[in-house]
């Protein structure tokens, strides 16, 4: 017997499997379905509560119920487990720092499948965000014919866990004219791509991803997909105070400070030579300095008054 109430995830999944009336057979009748929706409540909370290191996440349901529907309750909570601890398992973490990494691998194969289509969804600036439902639910969301997320499943049981996102990526490669004749930004291509077709071939793309996965496997591609994490991280793209390795050796940094100290001197001999010249000339320094000084004290008391008008604010962020 599952405890329900008191397990932290229950309510989510109650209300995931309530909205799932699409993943069911249509025509079943009510009565039956229903049965199968508390079946799918009970396996998902069992497998959680048996391993505590798994976090539920929106979508786990899609996955679940397709075994269900194939193998029944108990076979279903097996495989079911097992999977969530391999294949499934980057998606069940407290963040979605992994599942993110795993999306990263997406553009490195479409660039070196069809390099025109990669360079275009990079000007688009659309990102990988359209493909999360297809790579989480391994495509049981986004396909409403069972029989294709039957046999999509099948191959993606038999292979490597990374194999949805080579499957995402044929599925663009397929798309390429409707993705190069879409308007070239964000929110066009986002929905071109997010909306997949129902009539795929399915056998060819998959074989044609069996294919990519040989000729470009994970580890080719791993270090370009953990460059492209790093520059998704605002951090790593702020350059303004960055030193390259050469500039932050201790002996650059002394020999920086000697030719900044010997520029210090040589103007303050320049300065000693410039009291030196006639009165005439002093004079002339003399009204130049002040000019500058008016100047300066012109930009500082404007600098002054802005600094003010944006004090309180500042005031309210970082002192609560």
């Amino acid at each position: 017997e599952v405890e329900r109430e008191n397990n932290k995830d229950y309510n989510q999944v109650l209300l995931d499997v309530q909205r799932s009336l699409r993943r069911f057979p249509p025509g079943m009748p009510d009565e039956q379905r229903e049965g199968l929706q508390e079946e799918l409540i009970d396996i998902i909370l069992r497998v959680l509560g048996r391993n505590t290191q798994l976090h539920y996440y929106q979508g786990y349901h899609d996955i679940v119920v397709t075994f269900l529907l194939v193998l029944g309750e108990r076979l279903a909570t097996a495989l079911v487990e097992k999977l969530s601890t391999h294949h499934l398992r980057d998606f069940m973490d407290p963040t979605m720092d992994n599942t993110k990494h795993i999306l990263n691998y997406l553009m490195p194969i479409i660039e070196r499948v069809n390099p025109e289509v990669h360079d275009f969804m990079q000007q688009a600036e659309v990102g990988t965000i359209f493909a999360l439902s297809w790579l989480i639910t391994w495509f049981g969301h986004v396909l409403s014919d069972f029989r294709h997320v039957v046999r999509l499943y099948d191959f993606f049981l038999a292979c490597h866990p990374l194999m949805p996102i080579y499957f995402a990526a044929v599925i663009v490669q397929y798309r390429e004219d409707e993705v190069l004749d879409c308007e070239c930004d964000m929110a066009s291509v986002h929905h071109l791509l997010s909306q997949i077709p129902q009539d795929l071939p399915y056998e060819t793309l998959i074989s044609r991803a069996g294919d990519l996965f040989v000729q470009f496997p994970p580890s080719e591609l791993a270090r370009e997909a953990a460059q492209q994490y790093s520059q998704q991280m605002a951090a790593s793209t702020f350059k303004d105070f960055d030193l390259t390795p050469e500039q932050q050796r201790p002996d650059t940094v002394l020999r920086r400070r000697r030719r900044e100290k010997q520029a210090l001197k040589g103007a303050a001999a320049g300065a000693m030579v410039a009291t030196a010249q006639p009165t005439t000339a002093r004079r002339f320094v003399r009204l130049a300095v002040m000019g500058l000084t008016v100047a300066l004290g012109a930009a500082a008391l404007t600098l002054v008054n802005t600094a003010l008008e944006w004090a309180p604010k500042l005031d309210l962020h970082l002192f609560p």
